[in-house]
């Protein structure tokens, strides 16, 4: 039976050993100085620090005020403190006292992928080579999550403010509070309780509340879509039509004009390559359920090329070009966040990838 991980904060007692006095983190941080703040978010703000032993950290200080945060918290304890993975971000340790609630993680240099993905000069040196290990490290990270760990977890929400990058552009999946554990001969559930990014939500979770590994799979086509193609999962303006990411994508893959998808920071990479990941990415996001891949199958497509795709279906919520679209299912789906969001807004369970906010390390 699957549980929320919210509802095993007992469990926190096990992962003692990871607990740093408050002291330690005031020093690290110059007692939270505002010169050592990395971003501000819905549930607090991030510092960078450096411990005694020169350890570089980043500090997570959950506001006080946020009930939501103080599930999340003890999700993310519980959870990391249990995962190793080298493409899953680290827990380092964890406060709380009195009113502190503070999460310690590996300090990752270069920030998030949307930070990049937004910045033109940053996203004008995201080379291919780059690009392509970032994909396939978030693949290695899901299918550690789905299968290879001692613990089956959907991740829930997967993007890009949440692929956190090393020195080496390595790639690293945070921000595990939404994440759900299951039983090992678990493949799905139900839920009224619906969180993620809009946008990012995979169609039968966001309308039904039905969620499975394979919602994971939905999160990372989208996720490789942006980040082949530079542009973020929104709505944006290509000439005189108000184009969706997912859309865009599907219409110049179907028309053969691949060019027009990738931009020219990768355009010196394996057009094989680039073109097979931009397939992958489109069988993920397809509009029929039944036909997604699982994270091994995408990993085994992903590595050899002599694995034959399947041709995918249109993706779910396809809009035709321009104003006039099919938007039968995305109104439907607009409507189910517009409910989610009215009865959650005091807790905060939608995130709206607010550009304005950076925030480069996990909720």
């Amino acid at each position: 039976m699957m549980r929320s991980l919210g509802e095993v904060e007992d469990e926190i007692s096990t992962v003692e050993s990871l607990q740093i006095d408050l002291g330690t983190i005031r020093a690290a941080t110059d007692n939270f100085s505002d010169s050592r703040k990395l971003g501000q978010g819905g549930f607090g703000a991030v510092y960078t620090g450096q411990l005694s032993n020169r350890l570089d950290i980043a500090v997570k200080r959950l506001s006080s005020n946020s009930s939501q945060g103080e599930v999340e918290f003890k999700n993310e304890v519980v959870l990391l403190a249990r995962l190793q993975h080298r493409n899953l971000v680290r827990l380092l340790g964890f406060c709380l006292e009195g009113v502190e609630r503070l999460l310690i993680y590996e300090f990752l240099p270069n920030s998030s992928l949307d930070q990049i993905i937004i910045d033109p000069v940053k996203r004008a040196n995201l080379f291919w080579d780059k690009r392509h290990k970032i994909i396939m490290g978030v693949a290695r990270g899901l299918l550690y999550l789905h299968e290879d760990s001692r613990l089956r977890i959907i991740h829930q929400d997967l993007k890009v403010s949440n692929i956190l990058l090393d020195s080496d552009m390595n790639p690293k999946i945070s921000d595990f509070g939404m994440a759900r554990l299951f039983d090992l001969n678990q493949t799905q559930a139900e839920t009224n309780r619906i969180v993620g990014t809009y946008g990012y939500m995979a169609p039968e979770y966001a309308m039904h509340g039905n969620f499975s590994i394979k919602s994971d799979v939905f999160n990372f086509g989208v996720l490789v879509l942006e980040t082949v193609s530079g542009q973020s999962n929104n709505l944006f303006r290509m000439g005189d039509d108000l184009e969706v990411l997912i859309s865009y994508v599907w219409k110049n893959w179907k028309e053969g004009s691949i060019s027009n998808i990738i931009e020219p920071p990768i355009s010196s990479g394996s057009s094989i390559e680039i073109e097979r990941c931009i397939h992958i990415g489109l069988l993920c996001v397809q509009e029929n359920v039944a036909r997604w891949p699982t994270m091994a199958s995408v990993l085994l497509m992903l590595n050899s090329h002599s694995v034959t795709l399947q041709v995918p279906s249109r993706p779910a919520f396809f809009m035709h070009g321009g104003i006039e679209s099919d938007m039968s299912s995305m109104q439907d789906y607009n409507l189910r966040v517009s409910e989610i969001e009215r009865s959650s807004s005091k807790s905060n369970l939608i995130s709206k990838n607010e550009t304005s906010m950076t925030e480069p390390y996990p909720r």
